[in-house]
C-alpha cells in the first residue's frame, strides 16, 4: 500500500480527496500547510505528494523547492494540485520540481493515472 502525503489547506478538498485515496487502498498523511508538508514528507517519507500550490505561509512552490533539495527525498514524486490552472503553470509546477501537474476540482480517474504511472504501478 503506497503512502501519500496530500498537502492542502482547504478542509473540504483535503477530507473529499484523502477518504476517496484511502477507499482505494492508499494510507493518507495529510498536511494543512507548506511548512507542515515539508516536515511531514521528511518524517513521514511518503511515496508520493499531492502538493496544493495555493497554500497560506510557505506556497506549494517553495515547499516542493525544499522537498525535492533534501536528499532523501528528492526521488520522492510530486504532483501539483491548482485551481489556477492559468497559462504557464504546468511549466511553473515542473520548474518548481513537480513530477506532474494536475487541476482542481480533482477528476479521480486521472489523478488516479497519474499517480500509478509515477509509482510504477
Amino acid at each position: 500500500m503506497a503512502k501519500i502525503l496530500l498537502v492542502e489547506d482547504n478542509e473540504m478538498n483535503r477530507d473529499m480527496l484523502s477518504r476517496r485515496l484511502q477507499k482505494r487502498g492508499f494510507d493518507v498523511e495529510v498536511a494543512v500547510d507548506g511548512a507542515e508538508g515539508v516536515a511531514s514528507a521528511r518524517e513521514q517519507r511518503p511515496d508520493l505528494i499531492l502538493m496544493d500550490m495555493s497554500l497560506p505561509g510557505l506556497d506549494g512552490w517553495e515547499a516542493t523547492r525544499r522537498i525535492k533539495a533534501d536528499a532523501g527525498l528528492a526521488g520522492t514524486p510530486v504532483i501539483a494540485l491548482t485551481a489556477h490552472a492559468m497559462e504557464g503553470d504546468r511549466e511553473k509546477a515542473l520548474e518548481a520540481g513537480c513530477d506532474d501537474f494536475d487541476t482542481k476540482p480533482v477528476e479521480l480517474p486521472r489523478l488516479l493515472e497519474k499517480m500509478a504511472k509515477l509509482l510504477g504501478s
